[in-house]
Parts: structure tokens; C-alpha cells; sequence
């Protein structure tokens, strides 16, 4: 235990996870606690492909901050990407095809076209890749983050450096296992009960995980189908997107569906091994909350409503509320801001 303030983060998933570790960047004197109910593997995070692909829905309280959190977390990324650890931390490199039977801009995103090493229009014999009847298409190169690796790798990183974790449940400001000078909250969904935020909605996500080891790049097309690989051979079939559903189990009607669009799409597919079937709730907000509040004098920064993008924009948010937080720190406020 250091004299630094003592801090705690709400929340064990890329968000949470990201903002304990910028947080022992910024500062080694911090006593940093992780509080959560779900860590590693039990988290949505670990669900998601992890492609960075950002929906052109993805919304920050202005176009221009909601640019500089994805242009941030691209930066984070590659960082990471470029070092030696990016094995053990979950980071790849590669391309994706996106293709569309019925809208020309479904297969365009403004939000990443002048960020990423490339993203252009596809020729006529890329419409071909797969299968017939495709109108139009978009091929760009990006980058997966695998939380399946992620997440442990920065749960190690941050309990050398002396960061704590205890895994319960918070069901109010008032209730934390000890006294903090500064709390970070980023509890995903669970932010609807804890701030009774009644613009917090579940989106959720079903996919299915499958043995592909000779798959190198991703594939979108039509009806949310999305078919991308990863680490140790298993790619990620989907998937679903249903709005206001707090449904965990597996729907094998989903499973057919996304199996049947996926196939199509890549046919070898078929006589892939599944692995896994997973559900996912995402935490869907516009804008996405990060901003400060002092609640019954605890200082709170907020960090959630990422949607289906929060492996995607994780660290541009986290830098964000980290700052904010920091400048929280220096205030002696009392009252709600």
C-alpha cells in the first residue's frame, strides 16, 4: 500500500480492465482496486470477435469527440500490436472483405476509412470471392483484439504491480467494500441498475465459435453476418443483434440462422468443428456515458454504453475518463457536478 489515493474500477471487462491499466501508467502510487462479479472468460468482452470495426452508429456526445476516442483506441492497439507482447495480449493484424447484395453504403464506414492502412472498393472479381449476387464491396485492413488473451494478460500485468481485485457484486455507490477517493464505473450493463440509467439497453449478441485454423480474413455481409478469424484456429461465426433482449441462453434457431448465412457465404464452413455456442448482452447507449458525477460525495467517473464496440473503443474512452478522473482528484467538490 503506497499514500497514493485509492481508487477503484468498477467493472472486470475491456473497459474496466483498460482503465486500471492506464491508470497504473499514469501513476505507480495509485492503490488501484478492481471490484467486479465477473472476470476474464465470464465477461461479455470475452464473447466478442474483437474486430476493430467500429458501427458508424457508434456515438460520442460530439462527431468530433467520438472520432478522437476511435482514432485513440486504434493508436492503443497498435502500440500494443507492435511490441513483443502482442501474442500474449491478444492482438493480430488482417484484412476484411465486407460485402453487401442490397446497399452500397453498408459496406463504407467514415468512421475508420482514413484511419486504417487501407480501405478501398472492391473489383469485380473480388464480388466473386463469395459466391454470386454480390452488388458491392469494401476491402480494408485492421486488427483483432482477442480478449480471450487480453484480459489476463493486463489482470497479470496489473496484480505484479501491486493492483488489487475483489469479486463481488455493487449494487449502489453507497455499498463498496471500502472508502475510495475516486471510482471509476464501468459496469457495462450492469450501469442500468447501479445509475438507474433508463437509456442503457441490452443489445444481445449470440455467435458461434468453430475450429477454422486456415481462415486469415475476416468477412461481413448482409443481415449482420460476420464470419472472423483468430487465435489458435478458432473464428467467430455471427450474428445476432436484438434489441432490448435480456435472453443468456443459446437460441438454436439463432445458431441455424447465423450457421446457414455463414455457409453461404463460405461454404467450407460446413465441415468446420464448433466449438462453442455464446451469448453476449451489449451495453447499447447514445451517447455513450463518460463524464463525471459526485454521488452521495463519492467522486464517480462514468464509463459505459459501448455497445457492440466496446473491444473496439475501450481505450480511447478509458483515456478519456482517466483524465477526467485525474482532474477530479484535484477537486474538493461536494455537491453533484
Amino acid at each position: 500500500m503506497t499514500d497514493g489515493p485509492s481508487i477503484a474500477v468498477l467493472g472486470a471487462g475491456v473497459v474496466g480492465m483498460t482503465v486500471a491499466k492506464l491508470l497504473q501508467d499514469e501513476n505507480r502510487k495509485f492503490n488501484i482496486t478492481i471490484i467486479a462479479d465477473s472476470f476474464k472468460e465470464n465477461t461479455t468482452s470475452a464473447v466478442a470477435a474483437g474486430i476493430f470495426r467500429p458501427g458508424t452508429s457508434f456515438r460520442g456526445p460530439t462527431a468530433e469527440i467520438t472520432k478522437k476516442w476511435i482514432n485513440d483506441s486504434w493508436y492503443f492497439w497498435q502500440d500494443i500490436l507492435k511490441s513483443s507482447e502482442a501474442p500474449q495480449a491478444g492482438l493480430m493484424s488482417f484484412s476484411s472483405y465486407i460485402f453487401s447484395k442490397e446497399h452500397y453504403n453498408l459496406t463504407r464506414n467514415h468512421l475508420i476509412e482514413d484511419l486504417v492502412p487501407i480501405y478501398r472498393a472492391v473489383d469485380k472479381n473480388e464480388l466473386n470471392i463469395c459466391g454470386e449476387g454480390w452488388k458491392y464491396g469494401s476491402y480494408f485492413s485492421t486488427i483483432k483484439i482477442g480478449c480471450e488473451r487480453y484480459l489476463p494478460w493486463v489482470e497479470k500485468q496489473f496484480l505484479e504491480k501491486g493492483g488489487k481485485m475483489i469479486t463481488t457484486t455493487v449494487e449502489s455507490f453507497n455499498a463498496l467494500p471500502e472508502k475510495f477517493d475516486l471510482v471509476f464505473n464501468c459496469t457495462g450493463l450492469g450501469a442500468k441498475l447501479l445509475c438507474h440509467d433508463h437509456n442503457l439497453v441490452p443489445i444481445r449478441g449470440q455467435v458461434i465459435k468453430v475450429k477454422a485454423p486456415w481462415l486469415k480474413t475476416a468477412l461481413y455481409g448482409d443481415y449482420d453476418t460476420y464470419i472472423i478469424p483468430g487465435f489458435d484456429g478458432i473464428a467467430t461465426l455471427g450474428g445476432v443483434r436484438q434489441y432490448d433482449s435480456y435472453n443468456m441462453r443459446v437460441c438454436k434457431y439463432d445458431s441455424a440462422a447465423i450457421l446457414e448465412r455463414c455457409c453461404e457465404m463460405l461454404p467450407a464452413l460446413k465441415k468446420a468443428e464448433i466449438v462453442a455456442h455464446k451469448v453476449g448482452l451489449r451495453p447499447h447507449r447514445v451517447p455513450v456515458r463518460v463524464e463525471p458525477e459526485i454521488v452521495s460525495g463519492v467522486k464517480v467517473v462514468h464509463c459505459y454504453g459501448h455497445g457492440g464496440y466496446g473491444v473496439t473503443c475501450a481505450p480511447g474512452t478509458a483515456i478519456d475518463a482517466v483524465r477526467i478522473g485525474l482532474d477530479l482528484l484535484k477537486l474538493n467538490v461536494k455537491t453533484k457536478l
